[in-house]
């Protein structure tokens, strides 16, 4: 890719945020509607949970092999694609008739979506060759992402009120047109200099082990635990990750590159970005029905309550970009899983009746949270990889993300949905093992923060990037061979 200018590096950089900022929302913007999507159209607990577990989980399962695409076939182009499905899916969704159909028009958004997240990453991390500076634009792009996570419920609220739950969907389709033609103009085409070859195998197994886990965690509260579906599924899981750990290392171009969890400080980023999603998704998904179905507070009001997230999402992703160009991830990570914690702590004291005062205070360990965990996690999982290595360390950074968010909503639906129709006090409570839940994934990313950052976790990114190197030299020294 040739030496862009400065401004242009910049710009491509907010083309890029653009496309991260509809996808990450569409996530979190939908919460705040669940409930008049439920009334609309007469949807269950379960059809609620499908609405946003249908779009993330498409984005977990393809989000690999999108990266990997992006990087063969050309990372501009993918993404032009990518943002042209998005907004039909957009669209699609805000003329559902049903709830089956919303459904299926988020599986089409979320296909769209997947060929966004890690290829955005990408140009990203290729459009600023300098360490120090791709470092402060990779912490911009993971800002963006919390920042979007964190402001679509009040935006979401807005649009309910406002006009209706539909236009949740249609304020997508002016964004993703305006960035359809600037990434024309201004993106520059890109590829990773080896090119890697498509795996069937190994994506459909990725798709066996996530859609039978979320399936079985949606469904078990209607099917029971020792349903045979339930079992069958879970076994299918267990045979679905026995088939990956065996086949994927056998590929030359797998579509999990495992060596890279040979990086400590990758493999913990991967954790750290499923436990983080997980627990802000529980977080969101039951707030935003406590909010409105308990409390009955309006869409816009209840959106509004999010607002200390947002504010403090503003005010801390991008200092906290800065920390960690600067000095590492250690500090923020650290501070991330220590709010979380005890955001989860506080929230097992909130009932019906709790001062809003102490609800929204409450808010603010996760907005302290959000605030803190993107950019490092995303640093920390592209940082130290080989140029070639972007596209596939950004896409299963991405996929830990939306894993985390899948799994996050599905529990949390199945721990709270019994108890929806009894609201108040019933609800309050069942909230208590959502938000054991949230403390406990705080304190694993406090530890995976604490275990990744040393010396010798650094080491061992340095030796999984030498792999890569060695690959990819290899390859140059066949390829000029054969050209000769």
């Amino acid at each position: 890719m040739p030496e862009l200018s400065q401004r242009r590096r910049y710009l491509v950089l907010a083309i890029c945020c653009a496309g991260i900022v509809v996808v990450v929302m569409d996530i979190s913007i939908v919460n705040v509607a669940l409930p008049a999507i439920r009334r609309d159209l007469h949807a269950s607990e379960s059809g609620l949970q499908w609405t946003v577990d249908a779009y993330t989980l498409v984005l977990a399962s393809f989000l690999v092999l999108a990266g990997s695409t992006a990087d063969r076939a050309g990372r501009r182009r993918i993404f032009q694609v990518g943002l042209a499905a998005f907004g039909l899916g957009s669209l699609l969704c805000g003329l559902a008739p049903s709830i089956g159909w919303l459904i299926a028009a988020r599986a089409l958004q979320a296909a769209g979506g997947t060929m966004l997240n890690p290829v955005a990453m990408a140009i990203t991390a290729n459009t600023f060759p300098d360490p120090a500076e791709r470092a402060r634009a990779i912490g911009v792009f993971g800002s963006m992402s919390g920042l979007s996570l964190a402001l679509g419920p009040i935006i979401g609220g807005t649009l309910v009120d406002g006009w209706g739950w539909r236009f949740v969907f249609w304020i997508n389709v002016p964004i993703v047109a305006a960035a359809i033609a600037c990434a024309a103009l201004f993106v520059p085409e890109s590829r990773a200099s080896r090119a890697r070859r498509s795996d069937p195998v190994g994506q459909i197994l990725v798709i066996l082990v996530l859609g039978s886990v979320v399936y079985a965690i949606i469904e078990s509260k209607e099917l029971g635990w020792s349903s045979p579906v339930i079992l069958g599924l879970l076994a299918v899981a267990v045979l679905g990750v026995l088939g990956i750990l065996g086949y994927e290392p056998r590929r030359a171009d797998p579509l999990l590159e495992l060596r890279l969890f040979r990086s400590v400080p990758f493999s913990a980023a991967i954790l750290m970005a499923l436990f983080a999603l997980c627990g802000f998704s529980a977080f969101l998904f039951v707030s935003t029905q406590y909010l409105q179905d308990v409390r009955g507070m309006s869409a816009l009001t209840a959106g509004l309550c999010m607002l200390p997230v947002g504010l403090l999402v503003v005010a801390l992703s991008p200092r906290t970009g800065r920390l960690v160009g600067a000095r590492g991830p250690k500090l923020p990570l650290t501070v991330a899983g220590a709010a979380l914690a005890m955001g989860g702590a506080a929230s097992l004291w909130l009932g019906p009746v709790t001062p809003l005062s102490a609800v929204l205070a409450t808010y603010l360990l996760f907005g302290i949270f959000l605030g803190t965990v993107n950019p490092p996690i995303t640093n920390t999982a592209v940082s130290g990889m080989p140029r070639s290595m972007a596209g596939v360390a950004a896409s299963l950074a991405s996929t830990g993300r939306q894993t985390g968010t899948t799994l996050g909503v599905a529990i949390a639906g199945t721990i709270v949905g019994p108890a929806l129709a009894r609201g108040g006090t019933a609800y309050t409570r069942a909230e208590h093992g959502v938000w054991w839940l949230v403390l406990g994934l705080g304190v694993g990313i406090l530890i995976l923060a604490l275990l990744s950052t040393g010396r010798r976790a650094m080491d061992t990114a340095g030796q999984a990037a030498a792999l890569f190197e060695e690959v990819d030299h290899d390859t140059e020294s066949r390829t000029a061979s054969l050209r000769r």
